[in-house]
């Protein structure tokens, strides 16, 4: 008759406690590579954050992946490991380069771009924006897209003369406007403005006033594409300018400085993809607003 031993093998060994795990002790999930795909989704380990993937790009040096979550929030974080899918730990490579079938070229606004395409004649409609800056974001996003159209858009250096250069235009059918301002929200300057603007003769119908939320067109682009997670809060009595360039760690002493700081981070847009929604939305708005067939 076999032995004791020989009919029931010791599955756990002679010794508990020597060295060297036996085969049936659980083993720490290995993380497999997984290729950081558009449209992903995953969740970040440390935070719980989850989202599609938006892209993989390489800033300040570190290769990054950006995930956007169901509510339109964007956040990045370093290429690699600490993701999950389904539970599982993955470890996110960059992806191989695929050969794709050709697509039709796009513009930075996104749009189709049109090969060779002159520009339309100046419409009579307009669309105005407050300053320099605005005007060169809204010129590298969707210069094509207003060249197409025939669109022309103008500096106001400011928004406090806003009723009288409207009145000045005469806004009728064939003759809108569509303005953009800065800091837009319930109680500010600019509201009232705007309030005040719609009260014309003529602008009902021919005059839209969009804005965005932010003090400065500056903290449209997204914090990212400088390094930064967030754009800093500059207290009252200090300039936006200035402090963000300060926050940047860039030289910020003179018009010159912020001059060049600004061509810095312009820099950084390539489309409307680095532009946060509150601005490129308002945008789409206007240039749909002033080319309106009259008829």
């Amino acid at each position: 008759m076999p032995a004791a031993s020989d009919r029931f093998p010791d599955r756990y060994g002679p010794d508990v406690l020597s060295s060297g795990p036996p085969a049936h002790h659980r083993r720490r999930p290995v993380a497999r590579e997984v290729p950081a795909q558009r449209d992903l989704v995953v969740e970040e380990a440390g935070t719980g954050f989850t989202g599609a993937i938006t892209r993989v790009e390489k800033i300040a040096g570190e290769v990054v992946v950006e995930l956007e979550d169901g509510r339109g929030a964007r956040r990045t974080f370093p290429l690699g490991p600490g993701f999950m899918i389904d539970g599982e730990p993955v470890l996110l490579t960059r992806a191989a380069p695929r050969a794709l079938a050709p697509v039709r070229k796009r513009s930075a606004s996104g749009s189709v771009y049109v090969e060779g395409a002159r520009a339309r004649t100046a419409r009579a409609s307009r669309i105005w924006v407050e300053g320099t800056h605005d005007a060169e974001l809204v010129q590298k996003v969707w210069g094509h897209d207003l060249r197409i159209e025939g669109i022309v858009v103008e500096q106001l250096e400011g928004a406090d003369n806003l009723v009288e250069r409207v009145e000045a235009f005469g806004p009728s059918a064939g003759r809108r406007l569509g303005i953009l301002v800065d800091h837009l929200v319930p109680g500010s300057k600019e509201s009232r403005i705007a309030a005040e603007v719609m009260k014309l003769p003529g602008a009902r119908g021919n005059v839209e006033v969009l804005g965005h939320p932010y003090v400065d067109v500056w903290q449209a682009v997204r914090p990212a594409r400088v390094g930064l997670r967030e754009w800093p809060h500059i207290p009252k009595g200090t300039d936006i300018k200035v402090g963000s360039l300060a926050a940047l760690g860039w030289p910020h002493e003179d018009s010159a400085d912020i001059g060049i700081g600004w061509q810095r981070i312009l820099s950084t847009v390539r489309s409307y993809a680095d532009v946060e929604p509150s601005l490129s939305g308002r945008i789409e708005e206007l240039i749909d607003f002033v080319t309106v067939d009259p008829s």
